[in-house]
């Protein structure tokens, strides 16, 4: 058998590993995606498209706190788990029904971080002086690859005869790592033509991409996104079968008590369940889910009524580019009525707010495993 980049079109490609693993790919072969600008940008090796479920949750209403205007979403949510769209469902019920919630978002900044080798802790020093004093050189190499990223900061960290050095950069509404990368090679090349210190590898997990870090945690990476909302003791009876102290109890016991006690990184519920649906949907990076599951759910009993909110401080996001381009993520966006990426930050965020509602009222309720058993196994 050929290689399988030396087959010209998808469907070569695919009628060839057909033969050669005597399967039937009829259904990896039905996509309505353009294939010759998915194998282009998108997909190397490509024989066809993975279909997964899309269901819809909402309306959520949601008021940005930059913007002081309140709108309804319907957010697609793209999963194979039963319950999942159901739960994020009742979630946007219960905080609609409450008049909705608040939501804001900053954006950080897309990073890159490098590593570069010294002698010893003397040339440590001159490297870290050096890109102390040149930022604004680099900061206009940067602006010579892109007219859409922008060298905001740098910081760097010394230990032995390494310097690690974290980059971030405005990529406007692009998620942007392609940018960063490119941006960033020219900057290693810029430091190590001036400065003769190697750079061992573009990416030293300075970054931190793609991984869990504390890092990421306290400086914040891509768009940092808040949402919070207080239910009404009326919401939490009628729509969610609980109480504000049941609630409670549950997120102190199980966010907090059971995060710290098992050395969690993340003070949270489900926060990996709603953005990888909607990330998925929405044609984001997917590996980012790791970084978009960190953050912290917090519940506060006021009276009978009960105050939620979340924090996500690492959410890589972008409303342009990579995979957002493909039609049915194109449809997705146009469903959601998205402006640019710190709006959808926040969409992120509410919906994230949502699930976190309904898992923690079905928990303090006793309905998680019946929910399942009747909604991930088909029965009625």
């Amino acid at each position: 058998m050929k290689s399988l980049r030396d087959y010209k079109s998808v469907l070569e490609r695919r009628r060839a590993i057909e033969k050669h693993r005597r399967v039937d790919l009829n259904h990896i072969g039905s996509f309505t995606l353009n294939e010759t600008v998915a194998a282009a940008r998108n997909c190397e090796n490509m024989i066809g498209a993975a279909q997964i479920p899309m269901g819809i949750a909402g309306p959520l209403r949601l008021t940005g706190v930059r913007s002081g205007q309140a709108q309804n979403y319907y957010v697609p949510l793209a999963t194979t788990e039963g319950a999942l769209v159901a739960s994020v469902n009742r979630g946007c019920k219960a905080i609609t029904g409450s008049g909705g919630a608040a939501a804001d978002s900053y954006r950080v900044g897309a990073t890159r971080g490098p590593v570069f080798k010294v002698k010893n802790i003397e040339e440590n020093k001159k490297l870290y002086e050096f890109l102390k004093t040149h930022v604004e050189d680099l900061r206009k190499i940067t602006g010579q690859t892109s007219k859409h990223i922008n060298l905001e900061k740098l910081t760097s960290r010394g230990v032995g005869k390494y310097r690690y050095v974290r980059f971030v950069f405005d990529t406007q509404d692009a998620m942007g790592m392609n940018m960063v990368t490119i941006a960033t090679q020219k900057l290693v090349e810029f430091i190590e033509t001036k400065t003769g210190c190697r750079c061992i590898s573009l990416a030293g997990n300075y970054d931190v991409d793609k991984k869990p870090s504390w890092l990421n945690v306290i400086e914040g990476r891509g768009i940092k996104a808040w949402a919070e909302v207080t239910i009404p003791d009326r919401i939490l009876k009628g729509v969610l079968k609980t109480t504000a102290k049941k609630m409670y109890d549950v997120w102190l016991a199980k966010c907090m008590m059971g995060s710290a006690m098992s050395g969690s990184m993340a003070f949270n519920a489900q926060y990996a369940n709603v953005v990888a649906a909607l990330f998925l949907a929405t044609g984001q990076d997917i590996a980012h889910v790791v970084e978009g599951s960190l953050g912290i759910t917090t519940a506060e009993v006021m009276k009978e009524d009960l105050y939620v909110s979340v924090y996500l401080p690492d959410l890589m996001v972008g409303t342009v580019g990579g995979g957002t381009g493909l039609a049915t993520q194109k449809e997705a966006f146009q469903l959601l009525g998205v402006e640019h990426s710190q709006n959808f930050a926040e969409i992120v965020a509410g919906a994230v707010l949502a699930g976190e509602i309904s898992l923690l009222a079905s928990l303090s309720e006793g309905t998680l495993a019946k929910a399942h058993e009747v909604l991930a196994r088909g029965k009625e």
